[in-house]
């Protein structure tokens, strides 16, 4: 993929549900050769907007176009492939009686568990690399139940880059680390964000540091609307974040770094 190609184009997206608007209007593009962390509170739409860009949900109005393709013009179920997504609700659906391997293989087939399908060498390659690459090939036989949270963070991201996909999505993937997994997988990200042949990224989180080097976009989320949008420099701001976090915060860079406190 050509580094300046769109691979998400949101125009103009309000998500209702229930009586409740999750989404307010957004505009968002996302090019092939950016790294987004996408911020904001609890009930910011984090979730609904990543939701959006996986093909998992459609707007109530407006335009997105995911990878060239327009939502509800498109069979989802060829376009899906084409994104590598990791959630909870991905971890929660895999058998926690599954080798490690097999969730990470299974992605080539789009499957939570083995079955009867059958896999080339090359399924066998790619799933061994990745492990490797991510640093859990020592896991390969072990049970993901049997997983601590950091090493089934890995593991689930290596199932989401088995399909070589054309966009990354990232749920809060430290979520629930201790600060040791949690600092090992931001290395491991900024090594990702480094890599020219990597995927278009784009990380949800909470909290500013998660943030890995070499991420350069931010989107600032608040009661469904955006509050700054654009390179991180520009979008991720003391201000910015105290209007999303409804006080006021001090942001610090320490290097490719940040954290954030009360002002």
């Amino acid at each position: 993929m050509a580094q300046s190609e769109r691979v998400l184009d949101l125009s103009g997206v309000t998500v209702r549900r229930g009586g409740n608007q999750l989404l307010d209007g957004v505009d968002w593009q996302v090019d092939a050769d950016q790294r987004w962390v996408v911020l904001g509170p609890n009930g910011a739409g984090k979730t609904t907007l990543l939701n959006l860009a996986a093909a998992r949900n459609h707007p109530t109005s407006g335009v997105v176009q995911i990878l060239g393709e327009r939502l509800g013009r498109v069979d989802v179920f060829e376009l899906r492939p084409r994104i590598g997504l990791t959630t909870t609700q991905v971890a929660d659906a895999i058998p926690r009686d599954e080798k490690a391997f097999d969730v990470v293989r299974t992605a080539a087939w789009g499957m939570m568990g083995r079955w009867r399908e059958e896999y080339d060498p090359q399924d066998d390659e790619r799933a061994a690399s990745l492990m490797r690459w991510l640093g859990v090939a020592q896991l390969t036989d072990r049970l993901f139940g049997t997983l601590s949270e950091g090493e089934r963070k890995r593991v689930l991201i290596a199932r989401a880059l088995m399909t070589d996909p054309e966009l990354l999505l990232l749920d809060e993937p430290a979520a629930g680390l201790d600060l040791g997994a949690r600092e090992a997988l931001v290395a491991t990200l900024a090594g990702l964000a480094r890599d020219e042949a990597a995927p278009a990224l784009v990380l949800v989180t909470h909290h500013v540091e998660e943030i890995p080097p070499g991420f350069t976009h931010a989107l600032i989320l608040s009661a469904g609307g955006v509050i700054a949008a654009g390179p991180i420099a520009e979008a991720l701001t003391s201000d910015t974040l105290s209007k999303a976090f409804g006080l006021p915060l001090t942001l610090t860079a320490n290097g490719n770094r940040f954290t954030a406190t009360a002002a």
